[in-house]
């Protein structure tokens, strides 16, 4: 039986399009079209287009109660996101890449957002318990997480921006925050920095954990001193950050910052530029992005980008393959900076 659908302007009195109206308009058989919208393998990539652009100009979509009926499977991938993640930088790239290595193929992307005062595990749970999706993508791992745990147990197809250190393997795409952290710290020794001060992300995340185990190990081998900010996080506002960052540099201030995110690196200038410090002069400050926006705030940081877009990609191709069965042309990918990546605006 045809998929019933619905058009995105649809007319009073016009028929819903179908995969008999697709077939009709581009002559081919409806098991043809519909194997194309599936993206079928056997399927030639000129005729899946040609399919493509015709269920496009006809309004065609997928009835998805009809499609779960028939298959079992919502056509769905589900995005878990913390509201408190970098939204203006790293998140907004992560979400266009995965929605945009997901266009001509069967499935739609959902976000889920949990809040801070909320159970990390609602909204897995609710998912996994109402079979609204084939597959999650979340991030900000933890070493022992047990979202992961959980989807395992239960078989869900997931994928994760982040490592974890569980004792079993998953698909995953990760940043070498490691190498970020002993990379900033070469960069500002360079400078002849002596004293620096990280606003790391939550330390129960485990790309916490790496970022302050490269930054620390590289500052002791070099004989300067290594300072955790204490009260704020990567993830904290930008008014909590500025306010903390104001008052520690206020009196014997350090002379370098690293900052966790695109957001607490501008708030850190900030907070600094307050207490009467200048960028480039008697501080420097290392940040990575996803989006190129620190050197227009100022030319004068030490910057490093991260290929969110890269990762957005990989993870859906990753999760579509555990959905399928199949295994992955890739199942785990690490980006990895190197020293030449780390650049001012000057």
């Amino acid at each position: 039986m045809d998929e019933m659908t619905e058009s995105p302007l649809p007319l009073v009195g016009a028929e819903r399009p179908t995969l008999k109206t697709i077939a009709a308009a581009t002559g081919l058989a409806i098991a043809t079209v519909s194997r194309a919208l599936k993206d079928a393998p056997d399927i030639g990539e000129e005729t899946k287009r040609r399919v493509r652009e015709t269920a496009l100009r006809l309004g065609y979509r997928q009835n998805r109660a009809a499609v779960r009926l028939r298959t079992g499977k919502t056509n769905v991938i589900a995005l878990l996101l913390s509201t408190e993640s970098d939204v203006m930088n790293h998140t907004s790239k992560l979400l266009y890449s995965i929605a945009d290595a997901l266009r001509g193929t069967a499935y739609h992307l959902v976000v889920m957002p949990f809040f801070r005062d909320q159970d990390p595990m609602d909204p897995v749970r609710y998912i996994v318990e109402t079979e609204s999706a084939d597959g999650i993508i979340l991030n900000q791992t933890k070493p022992d997480d047990p979202r992961i745990r959980y989807l395992a147990e239960h078989h869900i197809p997931f994928a994760t921006h982040g490592r974890t250190d569980m004792g079993f393997e998953h698909p995953y795409f990760d940043y070498d925050n490691e190498t970020f952290g002993r990379l900033a710290v070469q960069a500002l020794a360079e400078r002849q920095r002596r004293h620096v001060y990280i606003i790391a992300p939550p330390r129960n995340h485990m790309y916490a954990r790496h970022m302050i185990m490269g930054a620390s190990q590289e500052a002791a081998a070099r004989g300067m001193r290594f300072e955790l900010a204490e009260g704020v996080t990567s993830d904290s506002s930008a008014d909590d950050i500025e306010t903390a960052v104001a008052q520690r540099f206020s009196d014997t201030a350090p002379d370098a910052i690293i900052a966790g995110s695109t957001t607490s690196a501008i708030a850190a200038v900030a907070g600094a530029e307050r207490a009467g410090l200048q960028i480039g002069k008697n501080l420097d400050v290392v940040s990575k992005e996803a989006i190129r926006l620190l050197h227009r705030f100022r030319k004068e940081m030490i910057v490093v980008q991260e290929d969110v877009g890269r990762a957005g990609s990989f993870l859906a191709r990753a999760l579509i393959a555990a959905i399928e069965g199949r295994a992955p042309d890739e199942g785990q990918a690490l980006e990895v900076p190197q020293a030449s990546d780390f650049r001012t605006g000057n």
